[in-house]
């Protein structure tokens, strides 16, 4: 598993453009670890104040795309905020060892656990040995 970034949009001179009509959204690459198991990969990424309503997990294209945006716990105007909350956004490339269609995620404190299981193909078997 490799990691893919999205290039900037460019116009015909190769000068990166920006969007007039609406405000960027900032994002932030999200500390991730990953871990290989016998079973296959576990990618484990920090995503703060991101709930199951505002996180985005899919795969298209063999591309692994992880896009959170990140609430305040408080409801309210705020009157004094030393910090600003970000958005999060992070993709990967998967190859073919990867089956896509048994990616599991799950949410818990902040912390998003990503399951991705080896193809059949790919895992290590045993050989039988016959002795004669």
């Amino acid at each position: 598993m490799a990691e893919k970034t999205v290039a900037a949009p460019t116009n015909s001179q190769g000068a990166v453009t920006t969007e007039s009509t609406r405000n960027r959204e900032r994002y932030i690459t999200p500390a991730v670890d990953i871990y290989e198991t016998a079973d296959g990969l576990v990618v484990m990424a920090d995503l703060p104040e991101v709930t199951r309503d505002t996180l985005d997990v899919r795969v298209d294209n063999n591309i692994l795309t992880i896009r959170g945006m990140s609430q305040h716990a408080t409801t309210g105007e705020p009157v004094y905020r030393e910090f600003e909350l970000v958005n999060f956004f992070r993709q990967f490339e998967l190859g073919e060892k990867i089956d896509q269609s048994k990616i599991s995620a799950e949410l818990k404190h902040g912390v998003l656990t990503l399951n991705l299981p080896k193809a059949q193909e790919a895992r290590p078997r045993q050989v039988e040995v016959n002795v004669r």
